[in-house]
């Protein structure tokens, strides 16, 4: 064993028992998508005397954390996103209404002179000049018993109050009493508020200062005999006394701290999902995982026997490096981010057989090579092909992260690990393995065994065959033109259902005691004001309803109704978008797949030709166009998972264009002269197994999580499966026909051919054909 492979061998110990530790140790972090739960997230409002930006922002958020705490709702968690959002997560909370109650009533708190008893309509207004010449409007409104009251405009928000705290006055006599503490300014002005009202008879209604809360008064406090007029009262030792029982002293001390948001807040986005589903997914992903996970190892055994086995041991150490990462980083994993952590498996498996397929080729070229110096030849020449597929799996993974939201940032993340763990995977793990394999008698002696002393089947076929697929490269560029017309008409002709992430709304998933047809479910909601409800079957007998925009109070209602036809209705799935932000995510959407191509286009152009990554980035719109048109066809939702699963698309439709121009480029290189056609046609006749072999690979993941990952994740893995089938064709039969026909136009030479490290150019041996494939490539 060589020292090399010792170190490899010691590092990927090393890393498999750190993996191990942390796996024993430590819990992931589910998303409430897995755990159940309720997440919002609020839009920041300008007001009168802030304006919505980070740092106004961030003291809502405090506000809202102490109020949360304060009601005990167990592990929130509440995070700034942007500069005016607030994202807030209570695990556990299944109903929206009392998930508003636990944030709290969102309106500014605020102070008002009491300017006698109320003259006009509750909740009126009236015009009085303010500062700066601007009309203002004082409320009308009820105090705590019920009398009206008419309020001056208010003279301080809850942005002023510093702290409110109840505490029992023992040795006045108050009872529970509650001390308000301002800051300076805020200070200031309530020392002048209290000092007019203190100018007002005992027993006038002017001398008390309401306090206001979302268009209530939650107390109206006279001002103290004792206080003179004009002098006020202090601004950090102001107390309100009255008969308060301290649940009720507590409460008020609550509100006022915990109500003086320094912003109005809007609830954009709602989701709530119930535990049964969460755990379903759980359960789910996790049964196809193995299933898909074991076909995979049973499928690269079966191809490369022994090497193979070994690489499904390094699969298995890939699934408990990428897992501990993710559970180590403290990363939240979302239902989409679960499902990227079992698709990244199938893909773990594109390096390795890169690796072996090279490695078979070296074999075939040089029958009396070791085995292992065939490994390392085949490490070497598939290491530029591996570092570029996977740098675009990367970009794809970094831009689902940087411009997708929710729960398609944690996909993204965890396509990422997936990525860097897989790489480690082949190029440490198997790596090891496979040479310590290889330098053993019995395997040398073997040959039959290691799986890649020989051929294979798809290649062997394809050079018994010797197909010139690149022959006519124009007629490949109309059959994929056929294809993106009839995805066009999809578009136009069927529509894009654009689910309510991207058009804003709401859409509530609902299981019942009793079965309940659509149309007697769309007549109970007719009949109870709900026309415009869209209602479908959401699988296993639950019942999908979509709606415009409506609020939590509504949704109640709505499944009252639907109560009354299926008995005990519970709510499984709730998605309440604004339509401000609908717009916002569609637009994004659009962005997002710009800057992919971009950066895919940039890309390419910098490590291949320009001709390379203009045919690269064709093939990536030709399977975009298709995939969006083949949802369109089929009615299936166009959302949030749908982008993620697109973006992954475009990563892995790039990732073969790479591996097939890689291979163009390093035979044109040796065979400058030789037409481009002949030199497509022998690097595509090289590169369709490791193609085939990979795309079978993802493709037992796909399929298992279509077929076992239930209701949520099968959307996202026929997308999947139709982009990966889609991509796997057009990066051969549409990118490199693509290229030959740019080239004709280019005056740019052939790539240079990088010579071997020690190879003289003199030498008088033979050369062998660099495009001779026979049957020994």
């Amino acid at each position: 064993m060589t020292r090399a492979t010792t170190v490899r061998a010691v590092l990927a110990a090393a890393v498999l028992l750190v993996s191990a530790l942390i796996t024993l140790t430590m819990s992931p972090r589910l998303g409430l998508d897995l755990q159940g739960g309720t997440r919002m997230v609020l839009q920041a409002k300008d007001s009168d005397t802030a304006k919505a930006d980070r740092e106004s922002t961030e003291r809502t958020l405090e506000v809202l954390r102490q109020r949360i705490d304060s009601l005990g709702v167990a592990e929130p968690t509440l995070t700034r996103s942007g500069e005016d959002r607030i994202i807030v997560e209570l695990p556990d909370v299944q109903d929206p209404r009392k998930a508003a109650e636990v944030i709290g009533r969102t309106a500014q708190l605020s102070f008002h002179a009491v300017q006698g008893p109320g003259s006009g309509e509750e909740g009126s207004g009236k015009e009085e000049s303010g500062k700066e010449g601007k009309a203002d409007k004082g409320p009308t409104l009820p105090d705590e018993q019920g009398r009206s009251l008419d309020l001056g405009p208010a003279r301080l928000s809850g942005a002023g109050v510093k702290d409110a705290t109840a505490a029992f006055d023992a040795q006045q006599g108050a009872g529970w009493t509650v001390s308000l503490d301002f800051h300076k300014k805020a200070g200031r002005e309530w020392t002048r508020l209290t000092g007019e009202a203190a100018c007002h008879p005992v027993q006038d209604d002017r001398r008390r200062v309401a306090i206001v809360l979302d268009q209530q008064i939650i107390s109206s406090p006279q001002v103290s005999p004792s206080v003179a007029c004009g002098a006020g009262l202090p601004s950090g030792s102001t107390q309100i006394t009255g008969s308060f029982s301290a649940d009720e002293a507590r409460e008020l001390a609550l509100l006022i701290k915990g109500g003086a948001l320094p912003l109005p807040v809007e609830i954009v986005e709602q989701r709530t999902v119930g535990p049964t589903l969460g755990a379903a997914a759980i359960d789910a992903s996790a049964r196809a995982a193995l299933i898909g996970a074991a076909a995979t190892a049973l499928f690269i055994t079966v191809v490369y026997r022994l090497f193979g086995a070994l690489a499904a041991v390094a699969l298995a150490a890939y699934g408990l490096i990428s897992y501990a990462a993710l559970v180590g980083l403290g990363v939240t994993l979302t239902l989409p981010g679960l499902a990227g952590f079992v698709l990244a498996i199938g893909m773990a498996v594109d390096a390795n057989v890169l690796v072996f397929e090279r490695a078979r080729e070296e074999q075939a070229q040089h029958p009396g090579r070791s085995l292992r110096s065939s490994l390392t030849a085949g490490f070497r020449g598939a290491w530029s092909a591996v570092a570029d597929s996977n740098v675009t799996t990367l970009i794809a993974a970094g831009l689902l992260f940087f411009l997708g939201s929710g729960p398609v940032k944690g996909f993204g993340v965890t396509l990422a690990i997936g990525v860097i763990a897989s790489m480690f995977s082949a190029l440490v793990i198997a790596r090891a393995l496979t040479e310590i394999a290889a330098g053993s008698r019995f395997v040398s002696a073997y040959r039959g065994i290691n799986g890649i002393a020989f051929p294979g089947r798809v290649r062997t076929w394809l050079n018994r065959r010797d197909p010139r697929l690149m022959r006519f490269p124009r007629r490949w560029l109309m059959v994929s033109t056929a294809l993106v017309v009839v995805a066009v008409l999809g578009i136009v002709v069927r529509g894009v259902n654009l689910g309510v992430e991207f058009t804003g709304g709401r859409l509530i998933e609902y299981s019942t005691s009793r079965p309940v047809e659509v149309e007697r479910a769309r007549s109970a909601l007719a009949d109870a004001g709900f026309g415009d409800a869209e209602v479908t079957t959401a699988g296993a007998g639950d019942l999908s309803v979509r709606t415009g925009e409506l609020d939590n109070d509504g949704e109640h209602a709505l499944r009252a109704a639907l109560a009354k036809e299926g008995g005990e209705t519970t709510k499984v799935r709730d998605e309440l978008i604004g339509p401000s932000l609908g717009d916002e995510l569609r637009r994004n959407a659009l962005i997002a797949l710009g800057i992919a191509v971009f950066v895919q286009l940039a890309y390419l152009a910098v490590r291949f030709r320009w001709t390379f990554a203009v045919a690269s980035v064709g093939a990536l719109v030709h399977d975009v166009i298709i995939l969006v048109g083949a949802f369109a066809w089929l009615g299936r939702t166009v959302d949030g998972i749908f982008l993620a699963a697109l973006l992954t698309v475009i990563g892995y439709s790039v990732n073969d264009s790479v591996v097939v121009f890689d291979r163009v480029r390093e035979l044109w290189a040796k065979a400058r002269r030789m037409p481009l056609a002949t030199v497509a046609d022998r690097a595509v006749i090289q590169t369709v197994p490791r193609t085939v072999n990979t795309g079978m690979g993802a493709l037992f993941i796909l399929v298992a999580l279509a077929v076992l990952g239930g209701d949520s994740l099968a959307d996202f893995a026929l997308a999947l499966l139709i982009g990966i089938c889609v991509g796997t064709y057009s990066s051969v039969l549409t990118a490199v026909p693509a290229a030959l026909v740019l080239e004709r136009s280019s005056k740019a030479p052939p790539p240079a051919r990088k010579r071997a490290p020690g190879r003289r150019s003199g030498s008088g041996r033979a050369r062998r054909d660099p495009l001779d494939n026979g049957a020994r490539v």
